[in-house]
């Protein structure tokens, strides 16, 4: 009778470290994939992000967007010379260096709306470049091996835990293993996220650089211009963030505590998901964007 009994209790174990170890294989493979596509992800233009979504902002741009643009244009200039009229006590002391001057001002305008698709992907280049760069210094470090190092710890200490304990385990995974996936579709939603910010700056860009012709409406052009640096450089912050995650996770320890390392991770990677929803505001607050 007691073998029968053990015989069961052997089975049940089985069947209760199969369902442990299971849980951790598909445990980190979302995020790990995620964390591991991040650093291609920042690294692109917009331009190469999505060809049909960047072809269809680049033509409402063109269509609908420099049409007011010129409108706005218009207006700054003629306020501009209003402003020269009177300040020059109604063309009584205006020079021809004025007009020379006037004329330059509303060539450089209409040279910075007719080309803003430029200067706005010259932007973006300059930051995806800073990212490659990043990536090429941390690139060894975001191959994270998470899985294989917990799974040599949970075989190594499986065979020891009674049947009560494999059963709080395997809840343990089942919840981390959600709480991951969850982890997982909030690093989506932030690099997808990023991009959408970056094709709606894009497809109004020709309105704020109209505005730099004159220097007080200049204003709203210097502030768009500073948040466009600013979602450029967001990306290399992504990297670093990325590269932090990378070292903390590989210097979890692989001695005694399962759940602490299971937990380490965890905590890890909601460190993570926090430091890559900063990143967006530290960009701004850097680049004195508002």
């Amino acid at each position: 009778m007691g073998a029968i009994i053990d015989r069961i209790t052997e089975f049940i174990k089985e069947m209760l470290q199969g369902w442990v170890l299971s849980n951790l294989e598909n445990m980190f493979t979302d995020v790990n994939t995620k964390v591991g596509s991040i650093a291609a992800e920042v690294s692109k233009t917009p331009a190469d992000w999505n060809a049909g979504i960047f072809s269809m902002v680049r033509n409402l741009s063109d269509t609908v967007v420099v049409p007011i643009a010129g409108m706005v244009i218009t207006f700054v200039l003629c306020y501009e010379l209003i402003n020269m009229v009177m300040e020059k006590n109604n063309m009584h002391d205006i020079g021809s260096a004025q007009i020379f001057q006037y004329l330059f001002k509303a060539c450089i305008a209409v040279l910075l709306v007719s080309h803003t698709s430029d200067f706005v992907l010259g932007i973006f280049d300059v930051g995806s470049h800073l990212v490659r760069s990043a990536g090429s210094v941390i690139s060894a470090d975001t191959s994270i091996n998470v899985e294989s190092t917990l799974k040599t710890m949970f075989n190594n200490q499986l065979s020891t835990m009674e049947i009560g304990e494999l059963i709080g385990l395997g809840m343990e995974t089942m919840v981390v293993g959600f709480a991951m996936k969850i982890m997982s579709v909030l690093i989506t939603v932030i690099l997808y996220g990023r991009m959408v910010e970056v094709y709606c700056c894009i497809s109004i860009a020709p309105i704020p650089f109209a505005t730099l012709a004159n220097r007080e409406w200049g204003a709203v052009g210097s502030n768009y211009i500073k948040g466009i640096a600013a979602l450029a450089i967001q990306g290399f912050f992504i990297m670093i963030c990325v590269g932090i995650y990378a070292v903390l996770v590989s210097g979890i320890s692989v001695a005694s505590n399962l759940h602490s390392a299971l937990w380490s991770v965890m905590a890890y990677t909601v460190i993570l998901c926090f430091s890559l929803f900063k990143t967006g505001t530290l960009a701004k607050s850097i680049m004195a964007a508002h």
